[in-house]
Order: structure tokens, then C-alpha cells, then sequence
């Protein structure tokens, strides 16, 4: 435990910059659907692989966190964890804004249809002075 302190702290300082300059793209809760744009090395080749899909949670932890999303095609589910400050996540975007109460959304797995849906969040807009 006293190793991962040590390396994450020695990481800590090159690590801020990086997180401030990608601290905006972040921005995204429980609930949200967001499209993430990966990057996949296959022998030489490299191509962008688009995951979009529910988040159902975030961890945070320092270096460490992570976020899991959850997407269903032709009924079939998939979930998949990918480290929030990984260099292979080439852009995270946010598709639209759900509106759920919990910060942990496991439910929605043993949902499907209608019944896994999200509400949307509305939007608003910043007060005028």
C-alpha cells in the first residue's frame, strides 16, 4: 500500500497538468450516455473504436479512477471499465444527460426495454446579470 503512495506521488506533479488540461472533457456523472473514442492497436494498424453507452459509475481515485459504461446492441449488454486518465482514451464526449438519484446505477442490469431507460436532465442555463 506505502508503494502505490510513493509512485503516486512521484507521478502527482506531471500528473496535474495533464489532469487540469483534460478536466473539462470529464465532466461527466451517473446516468449520462457518453461516447468514448478509443484507440486499438491491431498488429501495425491503429484505428479509433467508438464505445457509447450509460455510465453506471465512477470511481475516484486519484491516478487510479475509472468509469464503467454500459451499452446494449441488438440486445445483447456490454459493460466496460476504462481509466478515466488512460492515453489509449483519445476523447470522451457527452451524448446527452441523464437525471437518476444514485451514484452506483447496477440496477439497470438486471433492466432491459423501456424499463432501462434514463430520464433526461435538463438543461440550464447560467444566470444573467
Amino acid at each position: 500500500m506505502d508503494l502505490l503512495k510513493a509512485v503516486d506521488e512521484k507521478y502527482a506533479k506531471s500528473l496535474d497538468d495533464f489532469v487540469i488540461a483534460r478536466d473539462d472533457d470529464h465532466q461527466f456523472y451517473p446516468g449520462d450516455t457518453v461516447k468514448v473514442n478509443v484507440r486499438v492497436v491491431e498488429g501495425e494498424r491503429e484505428r479509433i473504436q467508438p464505445f457509447e453507452g450509460v455510465v453506471l459509475r465512477r470511481r475516484a481515485n486519484g491516478s487510479g479512477s475509472s468509469f464503467t459504461v454500459r451499452r446494449t446492441s441488438f440486445s445483447v449488454a456490454t459493460e466496460r471499465t476504462f481509466p478515466l486518465f488512460s492515453p489509449r482514451i483519445q476523447s470522451i464526449e457527452v451524448v446527452r444527460r441523464g437525471a437518476v438519484r444514485r451514484a452506483k446505477l447496477y440496477y439497470l442490469r438486471e433492466r432491459s426495454g423501456k424499463s432501462a431507460r434514463v430520464k433526461e436532465r435538463p438543461y440550464r442555463r447560467a444566470k444573467q446579470a
